[in-house]
């Protein structure tokens, strides 16, 4: 069998360290990049890199973003994100951003080994707390009508709501009896959250997700 060859993105130091030697000690795994950011990240993984095992925090940075970018550059990348977060607009937002697995780092060194072997064959693999949140909220019905943009926070989406609508960040500010340092900062974080290069380009995703509209 083809040798993995890995990449672990996980701004903790102690439990990046962890999972490349555990990874290392596993038959045909190879790591060949760790990163501890969105943007060491897009440094160190190119074509050669077969799998991503993905933090989903990455200090002041997304792996959200982290994902998207990469499996942009990389169409044939597959990602895995292993996180501590196990709530399903976390779960939706890695899928939509191109990730193939979704696993939490509590999972058992088999469950971790069994995932990256299923996602490198181009499997979806989500871990057993995780599967069982995502069909439950199948068999109740939630699981058909999605907010928009589910990796950003009820007051990041209003904002992007508000800026939908062509209000400039004083309207912004007023409407939602915030200061305009804060409502800077939603701005900045949607628009870091979402991939957009700028406001206008916010605008036009937000709109083409049914964002701004009566």
């Amino acid at each position: 069998m083809a040798e993995v060859r890995i990449a672990v993105v996980d701004d903790h130091p102690v439990f990046r360290l962890g999972l490349v030697a555990l990874l290392r000690s596993l038959p045909d795994f190879d790591v060949v990049a760790e990163a501890a950011s969105h943007a060491e990240a897009l440094e160190v993984v190119d074509d050669a890199v077969d799998v991503v095992l993905m933090d989903l925090h990455l200090g002041a940075g997304s792996g959200i973003e982290a994902t998207r970018d990469l499996v942009r550059r990389h169409p044939g990348l597959k990602v895995l994100v292993v996180t501590m977060q196990e709530d399903d607009d976390s779960v939706a937002a890695a899928m939509r951003a191109g990730a193939h697995g979704y696993l939490l780092k509590s999972a058992a060194p088999d469950a971790l080994e069994r995932a990256v072997r299923a996602v490198t064959h181009g499997e979806m693999i989500l871990g057993p707390g995780v599967a069982e949140r995502a069909l439950a909220a199948v068999l109740s019905g939630r699981g058909g009508g999605r907010v928009a943009f589910p990796e950003l926070t009820d007051r990041e989406r209003e904002v992007l709501d508000l800026l939908a609508r062509g209000h400039d960040n004083p309207t912004i500010a007023r409407r939602l009896v915030l200061s305009p340092k804060t409502v800077r900062n939603h701005v900045s974080n949607v628009l870091a959250k979402i991939g957009a290069a700028d406001r206008t380009d916010a605008v036009i995703r937000a709109r083409d997700a049914g964002l701004g509209q009566d």
